[in-house]
């Protein structure tokens, strides 16, 4: 997606230790018609028709899984983080080694709100070595749900996350696949 990569280029800055910083408009000051395209577009790459859920990790991919819900008309849900007091009943769990947060988090999903009638599409903002995206693979495939895909906004392809998804043989489609970034310059793997 073009516009995408254009705005990664002008407004996202490259920090120590790989991070890629696009807090400015896609993961904590939201551009909303930004997000809006971006659902649009991933609805070129997966029959929304048939997808009956949207899910999601917390905490930054919630806009984006809720911009993609909303404008497909279909219900959204994320992964907690932390069980709460207001989870009742059993729960679908998965743990992740976290490489924004450089910890293990375990991924819970109740399964009041999951089942083996849906068909999965899970959302994110980014990935970086696919650890997120496993952990509600693991999630779906818990739950006997159907997993439909993952579209992903921005990927870092030299962590290799999404390659390893790809080869097990799960329909990923990322926006943006960032194959080398240092400050002043970022490459993008060439689309597909």
């Amino acid at each position: 997606m073009q516009e995408l990569k254009e705005r990664i280029v002008k407004e996202g800055k490259v920090l120590p230790g790989n991070i890629i910083k696009v807090d400015g408009f896609l993961n904590h000051r939201i551009d909303t018609g930004l997000l809006t395209r971006i659902a649009e577009e991933f609805g070129k790459y997966f029959n929304m028709d048939e997808v009956t859920m949207v899910l999601t990790a917390e905490a930054s991919g919630i806009a984006l899984a809720t911009a993609v819900a909303t404008y497909f008309h279909k219900p959204m849900i994320f992964a907690k983080k932390a069980k709460s007091d207001n989870i009742e009943g059993g729960l679908y769990q998965s743990d992740i080694y976290s490489y924004t947060y450089k910890k293990k988090v375990t991924l819970l999903v109740s399964k009041e709100w999951l089942s083996s009638d849906d068909k999965v599409l899970i959302i994110d903002d980014f990935m970086a070595n696919g650890e997120a995206m496993r952990g509600l693979c693991d999630i779906v495939t818990a739950a006997g749900a159907t997993l439909m895909g993952i579209g992903c906004a921005v990927e870092k392809g030299f962590q290799g996350g999404g390659d390893r998804l790809r080869a097990a043989g799960v329909n990923l489609k990322s926006l943006a696949i960032i194959e080398s970034a240092e400050p002043g310059n970022i490459v993008f793997r060439d689309d597909d």
